[in-house]
């Protein structure tokens, strides 16, 4: 999609729009359309990079990024979602490419593992994610750990 702004930011570089904008969406996605109730707000956010995508001004996808050592041994990618009426326009595979550079960048030696919903194995296998773990229940839906092996230098 080529009029998609990407920005990444810190919590502390967030404006309060911002954050309240990627908040709602998480709950329009997570909560809301997926229709299962847990806790969002898991203190996370204050320690990640946030990846915002834009299209026409108006956020459509969003991840969050979080260091080695925070919630895995290794760096971790979480919260990938894509606006509804924005999905099927590549727009899931750029905002997980837009993670993994920015991460490569920040963490270059660290692996980066995802608590993936089970049925997107496939997509993110695309981007060299591994299957590490079986099925388990998170949140009501099954989910999957994978991981990318650490970037070495190009």
């Amino acid at each position: 999609m080529s009029n998609l702004e990407v920005t990444v930011k810190s919590f502390s570089e967030l404006s309060n729009a911002e954050l309240y904008s990627f908040l709602r969406l998480r709950a329009e996605i997570f909560i809301v359309e997926q229709q299962f109730i847990y806790q969002d707000l898991d203190d996370f956010d204050q320690e990640a990079v946030h990846v915002c995508a834009y299209a026409d001004r108006k956020l459509v996808a969003y991840t969050r990024l979080i260091a080695p050592g925070i919630k895995y041994p290794g760096a971790s990618i979480g919260r990938v979602i894509t606006k509804s009426c924005s999905r099927n326009r590549g727009i899931g595979s750029e905002i997980v490419a837009c993670a993994l550079r920015t991460s490569k960048a920040l963490w270059p030696y660290s692996p980066i593992t995802i608590s993936a919903q089970e049925y997107l194995q496939n997509f993110y296998a695309r981007f060299g994610f591994e299957k590490q773990s079986d099925a388990y229940m998170e949140d009501g839906i099954p989910h999957i750990e994978m991981t990318v092996a650490a970037f070495q230098d190009d």
